[in-house]
């Protein structure tokens, strides 16, 4: 759980700056790094691909069409450690985006159920996908995927939204 960072008043400038300052209790976490997957499979594709095509034909410029698909694994990289999930006592948000930034919320007064989804991948890699349902109305927030640590984050971020009763009361 070493990505998984559970805030209480002080926050990073990332997701700080999005919180209102009566929000105390947060949760922060970035997707699961399986969501680079693709680009990096793009990367390593290109790079057999240009070996070969340079191999066979003595075609140097393609080396060019590889350098495009690294720039944009860093590129996916750069805008990855920048994305968060982030749940207070008060909303769910997904913040995210590079040029564009966007900021999507939920209140939690809106959320009826969280559904928590885990592909036969998702299991094997380690990460699942949340469902959000709000009480009729379409919400700009409803599914977030690629979540690590997915059972440990149902837990908490159902508690924070279902309310929690402590035993010692």
């Amino acid at each position: 759980m070493q990505d998984m960072v559970v805030f209480r008043g002080d926050t990073e400038h990332a997701v700080g700056k999005y919180l209102m300052s009566y929000e105390g209790h947060v949760i922060a976490v970035r997707r699961h790094p399986a969501v680079l997957l693709n680009a990096l499979l793009l990367a390593v594709g290109l790079l057999i691909l240009c070996g070969l095509v340079q191999g066979f034909t003595g075609f140097a410029w393609v080396w060019v069409l590889w350098a495009l698909s690294l720039v944009y694994l860093l590129g996916k990289v750069y805008e990855w450690s920048d994305e968060f999930f982030v749940v207070t006592e008060h909303r769910i948000m997904l913040i995210h985006g590079i040029i564009t930034r966007t900021v999507a919320m939920m209140p939690l007064a809106q959320v009826t159920d969280i559904a928590l989804n885990r592909s036969a991948r998702g299991r094997l890699l380690g990460y699942g996908e949340f469902i959000m349902e709000s009480a009729g109305q379409k919400q700009a927030l409803r599914n977030v995927d690629y979540i690590p640590y997915p059972e440990q984050l149902y837990l908490e971020v159902s508690s924070v939204v279902f309310g929690v009763t402590d035993a010692t009361d």
